[in-house]
C-alpha cells in the first residue's frame, strides 16, 4: 500500500480508537462502548462511529472473521468444501479432529466451528448495521439532506453484503433490518423472499451510493459504493436460479430466462439483469490489467481491473492475510525469512484443469502455483537433509500419512507477490485483498450470454487473451473451467460448482455422500446454537 490520502489516515486513526464492537451476533448490549453523547455530539463522531466503524469488520485478524484474509471462516468454506483446494493431512499436522476432511467431503454438521464462526461474523455485521442506522436516524440533524441520505446508503449497502452471503451459504436465514428486533426473536424467511429483499434494498439505494471506484486510494477507498453494489447485483442475478429456489433438494429450479427483475426500473430476465450490470462495470472504465499478476501486486491499488479490496497496510491496519503463510513448506518459509504452516494444496482436478504437465499447460498455472523444484531468487531451496524442496501436485490426496510425499505433495498458493517487508511471516501484508474483479465481470457476462442463447465468445477470450491463450469456444463447460483457471485461491468455486449442478455430485477426489444426490449440501446447516437460542429457527434439509 502507498501513502493513503490524509483525511483517510486520519479517519481510520480515530475509527479505530472510536469504533464500537460487538463479540456476538446475540450480544445486543456490548460493553467498551463510548458514552453515545460523546459519539454522537457532532457530524464527524456520528458518521465515525456508524459507518466507519463497520469498515473494521470488513477483513480481520481472527479465526471465523473477515470475508477474506484469515482462517476458519467464509473463504475457508468456501474453498476447502470444492474442487479447488484442500488442506491434507500430513501425518500429525493438518488433522484437526477431522475438520478438513468434512469440509472436503460435505460432511458438514451444525456444531462445526466454521460454520458457527461465519454465521455469528455475519450477524455481528448486521446487527452493527441495524445499530448504525438507528443512530442515523435519531441524530439526523446533525446532516444535510445529502450527507444524510448517501451514508444511509452506505450502511444499507453494507448490510446487504452480508446478506448476500447469508444468502449464498445458509439460504434460510432470519432478515432483521432494526436494532429493536432481538435475534433471539428473529423470524426465519424463505431463500427467495431473502433474494428479493436484498435485490430491492440495493435497487434502493444505488442512485444514493457514490459513483466511485473503491480499490485506489482516496476518499472512497475500501468502500462500498455504487460500483461495488453492481458487481453484487450481477452475482446475484446469475445466481438467481439457485438463490429463488425455495427448496433446493427437489431437482427443480425456476428458470433464469423466465425470472424477471427489476433493474433501475427496466424489467430484464435473470441473464439480461446480470449482463446489464456487467456493462455498467465496462460503462464505469473497468478493464483487464495487462498483466495478470498486476492485481495482486504488493502495491496493487492502482489496478484497473480490481473493484472491491481489503484495504491492507502493516502499519496502519490489523487486517492480516493467512494463505500464503498457510500452503508453504516449513523451508520453503525459512527461504523466505518467514515461517509457515505446510498445508493448503490444489486439487488434482484443480492442476489438471491447468493441463500441468502437459504441452497444454495454462500459462496462469505459474502465475498461480508454485510446482516442481523450489527455487527462491534463483536459488535452489533444500529439505533438512540436504535434497531439493520439490512440490508434487500430482501426488495429493485426502490423507498423506506415512506416504514418501507427507510433507511435498501438493502445489502451493502463490498469487499474491511476496511482500518482502511484511510482517508477521507475511500475515501483515501490504497487497490489498482482492475480493471482486473486471475479469470476473467478464467471465460472468459470457455465462450469462451463453445461458440466455447468446454468444459469449468475446468475453471468454478476452480473458484468455490477456493470459497469451488461445481461443476457445464459450461454453458452459469451457466457462466453468476458465472460471477455475482464471480465479484461483479467490473463494469463488463453490459457489460456482452449485450454479453448475456439479457441487453435490463426485469429483476430484470426493465421492458423493449417501443422500447427496438431492443436493442438500448445496447449503450449510443453521448452526445449531443459533437454533438453540432462537427456537423459531427450523434446520435446512438434509442435516
Amino acid at each position: 500500500m502507498k501513502h493513503l490520502h490524509k483525511t483517510i489516515v486520519l479517519r481510520l486513526a480515530i475509527f479505530c480508537i472510536l469504533a464500537s464492537t460487538l463479540g456476538s451476533c446475540l450480544d445486543e448490549n456490548p460493553r467498551d462502548r463510548i458514552d453515545e453523547k460523546e459519539a454522537f455530539s457532532t457530524a464527524e463522531g456520528l458518521v465515525l462511529n456508524t459507518l466507519f466503524n463497520l469498515y473494521n469488520n470488513i477483513g480481520g485478524n481472527k479465526k471465523g472473521e473477515g470475508l477474506q484474509g484469515t482462517t476458519h471462516g467464509i473463504y475457508d468454506l468456501n474453498t476447502f468444501s470444492s474442487d479447488e483446494a484442500i488442506l491434507p493431512t500430513r501425518g500429525v499436522d493438518w488433522y484437526d479432529g477431522g475438520l478438513w476432511k468434512c469440509l472436503y467431503y460435505h460432511m458438514f454438521s451444525p456444531s462445526m466451528q466454521p460454520i458457527g464462526d461465519s454465521w455469528n461474523y455475519l450477524y455481528k455485521v448486521i446487527v452493527m448495521c441495524n445499530q448504525s442506522l438507528d443512530h442515523i436516524n435519531k441524530y439526523y440533524y446533525l446532516l444535510d439532506e445529502y450527507s444524510l441520505e448517501a451514508i444511509k446508503a452506505e450502511v444499507r449497502g453494507i448490510r446487504a453484503l452480508y446478506y448476500y452471503y447469508l444468502l449464498d451459504m445458509f439460504g434460510r436465514v432470519p432478515y432483521v433490518t432494526s436494532s429493536s428486533t432481538s435475534m433471539r426473536e428473529a423470524k426465519q424467511v424463505s431463500r427467495s423472499t431473502l433474494f428479493h429483499n436484498v435485490w430491492d434494498e440495493f435497487q434502493e439505494i444505488l442512485p444514493a451510493l457514490a459513483d466511485e471506484r473503491s480499490n485506489t486510494e482516496g476518499d472512497y477507498y475500501g468502500r462500498m459504493t455504487r460500483h461495488v453494489a453492481w458487481f453484487v447485483l450481477a452475482k446475484m442475478a446469475l445466481n438467481a436460479q439457485i438463490w429463488t429456489d425455495d427448496d433446493w433438494t427437489d431437482d427443480e429450479r425456476p428458470d433464469g430466462g423466465r425470472l424477471l427483475l427489476e433493474c433501475d426500473g427496466e424489467m430484464l430476465n435473470a441473464w439480461e439483469a446480470c449482463i446489464y450490470y456487467c456493462d455498467q462495470l465496462t460503462i464505469a472504465g473497468y478493464k483487464l490489467e495487462n498483466n495478470y499478476e498486476n492485481n495482486f501486486a504488493v502495491y496493487n491499488e492502482e489496478s484497473k481491473e480490481n473493484i472491491f479490496t481489503i484495504p491492507m497496510d502493516k502499519i496502519l491496519y490489523s487486517n492480516e492475510f493467512h494463505y500464503l503463510f498457510r500452503s508453504r513448506h516449513n523451508n520453503h518459509g525459512n527461504a523466505i525469512g518467514m515461517a509457515a504452516e505446510n498445508g493448503t494444496s490444489a486439487t488434482l482436478s484443480a492442476v489438471e484443469t491447468y493441463g500441468y504437465g502437459t504441452n497444454h499447460q495454462d500459462k496462469r498455472y505459474e502465475m498461480n502455483f508454485f510446482s516442481d523444484t523450489l527455487y527462491i531468487n534463483n536459488n535452489m531451496v533444500y529439505l533438512d537433509n540436504g535434497e531439493p524442496l520439490v512440490y508434487y501436485p500430482l501426488e495429493i490426496s485426502v490423507d498423506l500419512t506415512d506416504t514418501p510425499f507427507e510433507k511435498t505433495a501438493g502445489a502451493r498458493m502463490k498469487k499474491y507477490e511476496l511482500d518482502r517487508t511484511a510482517y508477521s511471516d507475511g500475515k501483515l501484508q501490504d497487497n490489498d485483498i482482492v475480493l471482486f474483479r473486471y475479469a470476473d465481470v467478464l467471465l460472468m457476462k459470457s455465462e450469462a450470454k451463453i445461458r440466455n442463447g447468446e454468444d459469449g465468445d468475446t468475453e471468454l477470450n478476452a480473458v484468455r487473451n490477456r493470459v497469451d491463450m488461445g481461443w476457445r469456444k464459450a461454453t458452459l463447460k469451457n466457462i466453468l473451467e476458465e472460471r477455475l483457471m482464471e480465479l484461483q485461491w479467490e473463494g469463488w468455486r463453490r459457489q460456482d460448482l452449485i450454479r453448475f449442478g456439479q457441487f453435490h455430485l463426485p469429483y476430484d477426489m470426493r465421492p458423493q455422500l449417501n443422500g447427496e444426490d438431492n443436493a442438500y449440501t448445496t447449503v450449510f446447516p443453521i448452526p445449531g446454537r443459533a437454533i438453540s437460542l432462537n427456537n423459531q429457527l427450523t434446520q435446512n434439509p438434509g442435516y
